[in-house]
């Protein structure tokens, strides 16, 4: 994001520069006349619908999916807690505690990792506990609710992960920023040399609104870090009420890792 405003800062620079040095040699010294406010307009109105258009594409298309992903692994490990409740007490217990654990350390660590479009190993831990309890299940009219359930939530979380990380390649967005230099630059030649007060102003508007659709573009390709993110609503709200169904079906028993979702000693 600060590469991009000083990188926009500069080619702004060198085309009032530009202006002021090297006009006067490519055109009459006494000229007088350039571009006009509403010459700029064109340029401006084109370069911000299609930039916004890319942002709108990109928002409705990696936004959404990493929003929709994480909504339904919630969904998904909230079902598997209440289906938990059809398995004898002992594996019922360990299923509801280790979603608990399972949404903490999604919650805690995996979601500030997404924030650089990695992941953790926190969550994997609860997750091969799940498949390790449902073993001592195998046969009984319960398991296959439970695997079903278990695959739902490692499908999304694998939906998940895969939207955190960056869908516009670094090609595309070195070029939208060469794009961005090139039209700043050509427009800032173009301005007069004196009586350019409305000129210089527009062209700084444009640089502004140029340079904050390109920070939106990346901010918006990864959802789970910027301005523009995903908070953890939906997965706090499945670990508050699995926390609620283990301390209801055994009041006195621990949950076997902290409140990071690390395994306890």
């Amino acid at each position: 994001m600060v590469l991009v405003i000083v990188v926009a800062l500069l080619a702004l620079l060198a085309g009032l520069a530009a202006n002021r040095w090297l006009r006067p040699r490519l055109v009459n010294a006494d000229d007088d006349e350039g571009m006009a406010v509403k010459d700029l307009v064109g340029p401006l109105l084109t370069m911000t619908v299609l930039l916004l258009s890319f942002v709108l594409v990109t928002a409705n298309g990696s936004y959404g999916r990493a929003e929709v992903a994480s909504r339904g692994e919630a969904r998904a490990l909230d079902q598997l807690v209440e289906t938990a409740e059809y398995a004898p007490a002992t594996e019922r217990a360990r299923i509801q505690a280790g979603a608990v654990c399972y949404a903490r350390a999604v919650r805690v660590q995996e979601w500030s990792a997404m924030a650089d479009g990695n992941g953790s190993p926190a969550p994997s831990i609860w997750s091969t506990g799940f498949r390790q309890n449902f073993e001592n299940l195998a046969g009984q009219p319960v398991f296959g609710m439970l695997v079903a359930a278990d695959n739902k939530r490692s499908d999304e979380r694998e939906e998940r992960l895969t939207q955190a990380t960056s869908s516009i390649p670094s090609t595309i967005f070195w070029f939208l920023l060469a794009t961005l230099v090139i039209t700043v630059t050509a427009l800032g030649i173009c301005l007069p040399r004196r009586n350019n007060r409305g000129q210089v102003i527009t062209l700084v508007v444009i640089t502004a609104l140029l340079t904050t659709a390109l920070v939106i573009i990346r901010d918006v390709d990864r959802p789970f870090g910027g301005i523009i993110n995903i908070a953890p609503t939906a997965i706090a709200e499945a670990e508050r009420q699995a926390h609620r169904d283990f301390a209801a079906n055994g009041p006195a028993a621990d949950l076997p890792c902290d409140a990071e979702g690390n395994r306890a000693t």
